[in-house]
């Protein structure tokens, strides 16, 4: 099978090279990347995942290079979302034949949904680890002196919301990988503080781009100019809860394994095996001996040698990857399977025993609530990943046996 992007013009935009080699382009997806590549700093060319979508803002699953600006939007307002991993020295023989009991053990443990720790501490009616509040006091000063330049900013009690996975597609999972080790898998990000964030500063650039009556080709990239006041307020906000998403991982990777340890398994440890990457961020780099401003909407840092995660639906594999350092792509990967469809699609098109079939074997929910979730509104993970062959190498497969929904 030929590897490798597909070079598409854009008719006066830089090109775009478009990782999709087997795998649906929605077309109205290809319409949104085609706006961005007619952005006047775009460096070079738009990078494409495999697991393309449509986004608000920007194109999920885009890699946007630019020189001297940044668009809040294409970042959107879940801002540092990605996954964690870390592998436990539990074999699959060390856990019960029935997970129920691990799977209402977590829920315990990891506030979901709209919850956060206070409220789930009340609903549960019993002491709950403080071990997000320690966390907070190391991001509250940096905080404290964003809140006070942007006092919009100050929303949603982000202390009681670190260490919380939210709803939508945030979850936890517990997985076997192919020695039947026992791994912890999760993904979340900066909850309501980093919707603030992105929020604010989504309406900065839209007020300055009618000021400054830019011609945009969509609204929802309007952009800052490095060297301006909102330019350098943005990176240091928008860094700040990519600082806070890799925490609040970091926090409920924590209280997993202690829910873990509270269900009489055996004693385990966890080994250096353990990954913590954004997918939904901006960072400085160098691509093609140029400074650039490297914007990854639904995309994980994938460099030589750098471990990744790109994790399936529910009921499909995950795999711990190795970054190739593909130039191409400026060092990227997808960060999934990308949706399908849409939600309001998904729930048309799929039944409640659909769903059930396809999550066979995984202890989850299985209720009208999650079909918006269920494997058949996502791409064929396996085809996203014979996509991006020369992005990474696998290093785990992993299938999950538990999975906790928000």
């Amino acid at each position: 099978m030929e590897t490798g992007p597909l070079h598409l013009e854009t008719g006066g935009g830089v090109p775009i090279k478009a990782w999709t080699r087997g795998v649906p382009f929605d077309p109205r997806a290809r319409l949104q990347v085609m706006k961005i590549a007619q952005m006047p700093f775009i460096h070079s060319h738009v990078a494409v995942m495999p697991d393309v979508h449509v986004g608000i803002g920007a194109t999920v699953g885009s890699v946007i290079a630019s020189r001297a600006a940044v668009i809040p939007a294409a970042v959107g307002v879940d801002i540092g979302c990605g996954m964690m991993a870390v592998r436990t020295s539990l074999s699959a023989s060390d856990l019960p034949d029935d997970l129920r009991g691990v799977r209402s053990a977590i829920e315990g443990a990891v506030p979901v949904g709209n919850a956060d720790h206070e409220t789930h501490r009340r609903r549960r009616k019993t002491d709950h680890p403080t071990t997000h509040l320690e966390a907070w006091a190391t991001l509250f000063p940096d905080y404290d002196r964003i809140r006070k330049k942007r006092r919009k900013v100050e929303l949603r009690s982000p202390e009681r919301q670190l260490g919380t996975l939210g709803g939508g597609n945030h979850f936890v999972e517990v997985c076997l990988d192919e020695a039947d080790h026992v791994w912890v898998m999760l993904h979340s990000g900066s909850r309501g503080v980093g919707n603030g964030i992105g929020s604010v500063f989504i309406e900065l650039a839209r007020k300055d781009a009618e000021r400054l009556e830019r011609n945009l080709p969509d609204r929802d990239l309007a952009y800052f100019d490095e060297g301006t006041e909102h330019f350098d307020d943005y990176l240091e906000a928008v860094g700040w809860a990519q600082r806070y998403a890799a925490v609040n991982r970091d926090v409920m990777i924590g209280l997993v394994l202690g829910a873990l340890r509270s269900v009489g398994l055996p004693a385990f440890t966890t080994d250096e095996t353990a990954v913590n990457c954004h997918h939904n961020y901006v960072a400085r780099e160098r691509h093609f001996d140029v400074e650039l401003v490297v914007t990854r909407k639904g995309a994980v840092s994938a460099r030589d040698g750098e471990l990744g995660i790109i994790p399936g639906s529910m009921g499909a594999r995950s795999f711990i990857v190795r970054g190739k350092g593909n130039p191409a792509s400026f060092t990227s990967c997808s960060h999934g399977a990308g949706r399908l469809m849409s939600r309001t699609e998904a729930k048309k098109r799929f039944s409640l025993d659909d769903h059930r079939a396809a999550t066979e074997g995984v202890e989850c929910r299985k209720d009208h609530d999650v079909i918006d979730e269920t494997p058949g509104a996502y791409k064929s993970i396996d085809a996203v990943m014979a996509a991006q062959a020369d992005l990474v190498d696998v290093v785990h497969t992993l299938k999950q046996i538990v999975c906790v929904k928000g």
